[in-house]
C-alpha cells in the first residue's frame, strides 16, 4: 500500500485573502498530481507583528480554514491546514492550531501547539509565549487507515511528543514549521530525520520559506522523510509543492530491522 503526499510550501504575509489564492493554486496542483493527503505550514494564513496575531485569530473552522474544507471536499483529499490562530480562553493570547480535514470537508482533529518557540536565533529573540497559549494534548488522526500525529514547528525539538505519538500508534508525523534560517539551516533536516528514525516512522514537513517581515526569514526546505531517514523529496526554496509516495510495506519492514519501540525500558526512565 502507498499513500502519496505532499508538502505545500509558502511564503505567507498579512493579507489573507491572498494566502488563501496561493494555498488553493497550490493544493489543486498537488491534487492533480494525484497527492491524498495535502500539507501546509505552519501559519498558513497570516504571518505578521505582535499586533495583527489576535486581530487574525479565528475558530478552526473560520474563514480561512473553511478555504481548505472546500477544497478537500471538492477534490476528494485530506488537507492538513498547518495552523491558524485561533481565539483562547487566556486573556491576550491565541492558540497556534493545527486542523486536518478528511475529503468530506470534516474536520477530523485540531492539535494546539505545545511547545512554544521563546529563544534567541541569531541576534533575533522570539517570544511566542507573548501572544500564544500552549496547548496540553498529544492528537493523533485516521488519514485512509494510516495514524498520524499532529505536532508544529518548534515541537520538533522536544521528542518526547513524537514517541508519545508513537506509542499511540502514529506511523505518518506531521510537522508544518516557520523554521528560521538560522535554525533551519543547521536544525531543521538532522532533527526531522532523527524524529523519523527514532520512531520509525515517516515525516511530512510543510514549510515556509523567505522573508515575511524585515528581518524574519524563513528556511524552507519542506521534507518528506522515510522510517530509515531518507529523504524522499524536498523543496528547497521558493513557493510550490514537493510529492512522494509513502510505501506503508517499509515502515514495518523498518520495524522489524530496529525496533525502538518494542525495546524501550520504561522500567529504568520516567517517561
Amino acid at each position: 500500500m502507498t499513500l502519496r503526499v505532499a508538502c505545500v510550501q509558502l511564503n505567507t504575509r498579512q493579507d489573507t485573502a491572498a494566502s488563501a489564492r496561493s494555498a488553493g493554486d497550490l493544493v489543486r496542483k498537488a491534487a492533480a498530481e494525484g497527492a491524498r493527503l495535502i500539507a501546509l505550514p505552519e501559519t498558513w494564513a497570516y504571518r505578521g507583528g505582535h499586533a495583527g496575531i489576535a486581530a487574525s485569530a479565528e475558530a478552526v473552522d473560520g474563514p480561512s480554514n473553511a478555504v481548505l474544507s472546500e477544497l478537500a471536499a471538492g477534490l476528494g483529499v485530506y488537507v492538513l491546514a498547518g495552523s491558524t490562530y485561533e481565539p483562547s480562553a487566556v486573556a491576550g493570547r491565541v492558540y497556534n492550531t493545527s486542523a486536518l480535514f478528511g475529503p468530506g470537508g470534516d474536520l477530523l482533529a485540531a492539535y494546539r501547539k505545545i511547545h512554544l518557540f521563546d529563544a534567541l536565533a541569531g541576534s533575533t529573540v522570539y517570544q511566542e509565549s507573548d501572544d500564544v497559549a500552549p496547548g496540553s494534548d498529544v492528537v493523533t488522526a485516521d488519514v485512509d487507515g494510516v495514524t498520524v500525529g499532529l505536532s508544529i514547528c518548534y515541537d520538533l525539538r522536544f521528542p518526547e511528543l513524537y514517541r508519545a505519538l508513537a506509542l499511540r500508534g502514529a506511523e505518518l508525523l506531521l510537522v508544518p514549521s516557520a523554521f528560521t534560517v538560522y535554525t533551519g539551516a543547521a536544525h531543521w533536516e538532522v532533527l526531522l530525520r532523527a524524529r523519523a528514525v527514532e520512531n520509525g516512522c515517516f515525516v511530512v514537513a510543510p514549510a515556509q520559506v523567505g522573508e515575511h517581515l524585515p528581518g524574519r526569514d524563513c528556511w524552507g526546505h519542506s521534507m518528506v522523510v522515510d522510517p530509515w531517514g531518507v529523504v524522499l523529496a524536498e523543496l528547497a526554496e521558493g513557493v510550490g509543492i514537493c510529492v512522494a509516495d509513502l510505501d506503508l510495506g517499509r515502515l514495518a519492514e523498518v520495524r522489524a530491522q530496529i525496533p525502538p519501540l518494542a525495546n524501550r525500558r520504561p522500567d529504568a526512565y520516567a517517561l
